[in-house]
């Protein structure tokens, strides 16, 4: 029997897209390919009643495609997406070992976190993203489909950043990808605040997304390595091999530029100050006014992270020997303990704890109170107690089609439209100004269609909303 393959893909040079679809037609079936460039997609066979009705589907989807900016193309021209692995040598402390209270083995080497009063996220190379609560007790699992680079919170969304190039919105009962970035952007690091996505990259440049997925400024540097990129609700952040710079979010102003000793390896910020700790075994304090380095905080070794406690009361340092250091605003170190589970990759403190990802994937929690840490230094500490996963649970992967919504389902109701290039969302029900767009998944978008979110939530930045948990279908 005859086949006809059609063959497109859609690859912006600043806008993000960097997707295929292929349609094959072989008698009545129609078999319908999707995903990223140089992946092997995912892949949906329908039959039809005849050959004619189902040339005409395939026809139908092809329009609809070319309408949306894909274009015919050559499977393999275009290569995919780079990605870099941070090289890693993690040695083990001479260091007495810190008072860990449990530790979660996540399977492999582990850069994302985010806690929060709940629970505790971590993010592997593998795509694996686990909840732990602070008992230690695994309560959910995503599987997304690339490394996950870091996990960032934005008011009550959760997003992780992967090396597929998406951004996925962790905040329902399903992933959705909530951002694309383009191609051309070999990502070190992300983060997220008010819906303002900056992505900092292996050449030492900066990019800042807009809430609705597109791009609104980039910057070269003198730099390589950007590894640090942090986002608070005036200004970009951005840290690599020269230094760390403020950037103006709305246009990408240059406001001031701090040179460091060694390469910038990982950044935190606080109200007032951000933190990036260097290769040259320093973390640096800079005030976010001006830059200037307010306090310096010396390690033993290359800091591969950083974190502080509210207000920069105690600052906190993980080497590449796996050793946690602690010290005080002005710089005073404190303590140094050994984690016993491989290097800090991540970390975040809070409530008298300090949350780690490792080198080795191990999620731990470490109790950094003084009466235990005391104890540490005189030798004694807990026995870390191993969280297991509990049989059953599930891996929930990131949603490519939706439910649809039957007649007791509750939720806010939007629409999709086409407005010239670009498909957006707005919302249509009583009460919320239909002149904002709605931040909405753009892989399961279709003109036309509308659909139930369970909720919608102004941005702290006004002029748009955000979708917040399930998302189904309307008839």
């Amino acid at each position: 029997m005859a086949r006809e393959t059609t063959y497109l893909e859609l690859s912006e040079d600043d806008g993000g897209a960097h997707k295929f679809y292929e349609v094959v037609v072989s008698d009545t079936d129609v078999t319908i390919t999707y995903g990223r460039i140089g992946a092997a997609g995912t892949a949906k066979t329908s039959s039809y009643p005849t050959a004619d009705k189902a040339r005409a589907a395939a026809k139908k989807k092809i329009d609809e495609k070319l309408r949306k900016g894909y274009a015919p193309a050559v499977r393999g021209a275009r290569q995919a997406r780079p990605i870099t692995r941070r090289p890693v040598t993690s040695g083990r402390s001479t260091a007495r070992q810190a008072p860990v209270l449990w530790r979660f083995a996540s399977g492999a080497a582990a850069f994302g976190i985010f806690v929060d009063k709940q629970r505790a996220w971590v993010g592997n190379q593998r795509g694996d993203v686990y909840t732990v609560t602070h008992e230690g007790a695994v309560t959910g699992h995503f599987k997304l489909p690339e490394g996950v680079k870091c996990i960032v919170a934005d008011d009550f969304w959760i997003y992780a950043g992967c090396d597929d190039g998406r951004v996925y919105d962790l905040s329902g009962k399903a992933p959705y990808a909530a951002y694309e970035i383009s191609p051309d952007v070999d990502i070190y690091w992300l983060d997220i605040h008010d819906g303002m996505l900056g992505v900092s990259d292996a050449g030492g440049r900066v990019t800042a997304i807009d809430h609705e997925d597109e791009f609104q400024w980039k910057h070269d540097t003198d730099g390589r390595a950007g590894w640090m990129v942090r986002c608070d609700g005036e200004a970009v952040y951005h840290g690599h091999t020269k230094g760390v710079a403020r950037y103006r979010d709305l246009d990408g102003r240059l406001v001031w530029h701090t040179p460091v000793e060694g390469n910038v390896l990982f950044g935190w910020q606080e109200h007032d100050a951000v933190y990036a700790g260097t290769a040259r075994d320093k973390v640096y304090r800079l005030a976010k006014e001006d830059g200037r380095v307010e306090s310096v905080y010396q390690c033993d070794d290359a800091v591969f992270s950083c974190a502080a406690a509210p207000d920069g009361r105690y600052v906190f340092a993980g080497d590449n020997h796996s050793s946690v250091y602690c010290f005080d605003r002005g710089g005073k170190r404190l303590w140094k303990l050994a984690t016993g589970c491989g290097s800090a990759f991540s970390m975040q403190y809070i409530d008298d704890r300090l949350y780690l990802v490792t080198t080795d994937g191990s999620l731990a929690c470490m109790d950094v109170s003084e009466d235990a840490i005391r104890a540490a230094e005189r030798g004694t500490v807990p026995q870390a107690r191993d969280v297991k996963i509990e049989a059953g649970l599930a891996a929930v992967r990131p949603a490519t089609t939706l439910e649809t919504a039957g007649p007791g389902d509750r939720g806010v109701v939007v629409e999709c439209y086409q407005d010239g290039p670009r498909l957006r969302v707005r919302v249509v029900d009583e009460g919320y100004d239909s002149g904002w767009n709605l931040q909405f998944p753009k892989g399961i978008r279709e003109a036309g269609a509308r659909y139930l979110v369970e909720e919608v939530r102004p941005s702290g930045r006004g002029g748009f909303y955000r979708a917040y948990g399930e998302i189904k279908r309307l008839r």
